[in-house]
């Protein structure tokens, strides 16, 4: 090896294409082992490189110990270990090809509608935020009194609840702030009563806590409030504005009951307001919130309404809980980005949130009718609509006597992509399969082409 020439080219830099020749001629045993390499000038005059591009190449193959220096005598070829070798040009055995359907049409409900996301203005806002000398340092511990002054201000205006900017914590996600609150509740609550069916992601953070977990019945017409006095917790997590994944709402006297219930127990209520803006038939609910604060914990975030990538969710909590939380994570950074903080109380500052909210509600309405009008088109008498009224998906009970395993693998088929519902219940579960079906992120074309195809998938 001691007249190597390469062919070198432009594509990469000379060294690497020297480390990675010298690296493919040891492990395919073109050079064997203790084989003396050519010294750094003797490399560099033949390739007409110089010789730091050779001493480059070289101290990377010694740095992964492919070759080694001796003093005086020069580079020497390492012995490598015989999978490392036989790795290298063994061919693996060829795996049978899985055909796969492509995706046609995702109803995806974890999504937002990108056509209509105000992009130019939160680009202009951000850019703005990015000249504030305050972009440049660390945040507050439980989020910026900017923004919590424009969420404490918007949730007086338009859910009800009166609360001062000193009680909001802001954070990364609703999962996060249930994980937060579990640190602080779980000493006086041994258990949580959690709506079923549920949201899953508060049920796995309750777990995370150890909670006994006890269930509230839920049905298409709404929760089962007669079980309450038969269960021992004193803490309960609810969904009352839009429950998920059934999509009722809770009526003012059942609100009043809860209430009524927290306030017997010495409990707390933590109300989840996860997608409230989007009502279609009359305005939201006021929040659970707005009726008695001194037992509720409300909870809001910007993914569903807003963006899901922005990260940014939020609390208020009641007197009676506030100092603790304040005094457990005070010394914990915030979770959610400074940046996104501000550019947010900005956004809302200028009124743009409330022209956005007013806007996608039109947008995502048009949406939830296209797709039940296709669905009951097309499949008639052979499913049921749930929760139609709200929300960003809608569920589909169907009565095809077909697990939902099926109708989701055969869904796939189609190039349909739906979603279980099953990861929902804990004890009340279904009679028949049900099918959540989001359509946020999708255009009417693409809802009546994937209802279509899923009429194919399940009734052929």
């Amino acid at each position: 090896m001691k007249n190597t020439i390469f062919i070198l080219n432009d594509d990469s830099p000379k060294y690497q294409q020297i480390y990675e020749q010298f690296k493919s001629f040891i492990k395919r045993g073109d050079i064997h082992p203790n084989d003396s390499l050519p010294s750094i000038r003797q490399l560099a005059e033949s390739l007409q490189v110089s010789r730091n591009t050779t001493l480059m190449a070289y101290e990377q193959l010694l740095a992964e110990g492919y070759i080694r220096s001796e003093a005086r005598k020069g580079y020497f070829v390492n012995e490598l270990q015989q999978v490392l070798v036989q790795d290298t040009f063994n061919p693996p055995h060829k795996k049978h090809k899985v055909t796969v359907t492509p995706v046609e049409v995702d109803f995806r409900a974890g999504a937002v509608d990108q056509t209509n996301f105000p992009l130019k203005i939160w680009r202009r806002i951000s850019n703005q935020v990015l000249t504030l000398p305050e972009s440049f340092r660390y945040g507050e511990p439980f989020g910026e009194v900017c923004l919590r002054e424009q969420i404490a201000t918007y949730l007086f205006q338009y859910r009800g609840v009166k609360t001062e900017p000193n009680a909001i914590i802001i954070g990364s996600s609703t999962q996060q702030m249930l994980i937060h609150l579990g640190q602080i509740l779980k000493d006086d609550n041994a258990g949580i009563i959690i709506e079923d069916p549920g949201y899953d992601g508060a049920m796995e953070a309750f777990r995370f806590h150890r909670f006994r977990i006890e269930t509230l019945p839920v049905y298409e017409t709404g929760a089962n409030f007669s079980v309450l006095e038969k269960l021992e917790s004193r803490l309960i997590y609810v969904t009352p504005s839009h429950q998920s994944p059934l999509g009722v709402s809770m009526s003012i006297q059942q609100r009043q009951m809860l209430i009524h219930w927290a306030n017997n127990k010495n409990g707390f209520i933590i109300e989840d307001d996860y997608d409230s803006e989007f009502r279609y038939t009359q305005r939201p609910f006021p929040a659970l919130a707005s009726i008695d604060s001194t037992r509720v914990i409300y909870l809001g975030n910007f993914s569903k309404s807003f963006l899901p990538g922005i990260r940014l969710s939020y609390m208020v909590l009641p007197e009676l809980l506030l100092n603790r939380y304040k005094k457990q994570f005070l010394h914990f950074e915030s979770t959610s980005s400074l940046l996104s903080q501000l550019t947010m109380a900005k956004f809302m500052e200028e009124g743009e949130w409330n022209r956005h909210i007013k806007r996608m509600r039109l947008v995502y309405k048009r949406k939830m009718q296209c797709l039940v009008s296709e669905l009951k088109k097309h499949f008639k008498q052979s499913i049921s609509i749930i929760g139609e009224q709200s929300g960003l998906f809608v569920l589909v009970k169907v009565h095809l006597n077909h697990s939902e395993e099926w109708l989701i693998e055969r869904a796939s088929i189609y190039g349909v992509k739906v979603y279980p519902t099953s990861i929902y219940f804990i004890k009340n579960h279904p009679a028949e399969a049900i099918i959540k079906l989001g359509f946020s992120n999708l255009t009417r074309d693409e809802i009546q082409k994937g209802v279509k195809l899923l009429n194919k998938a399940w009734e052929d």
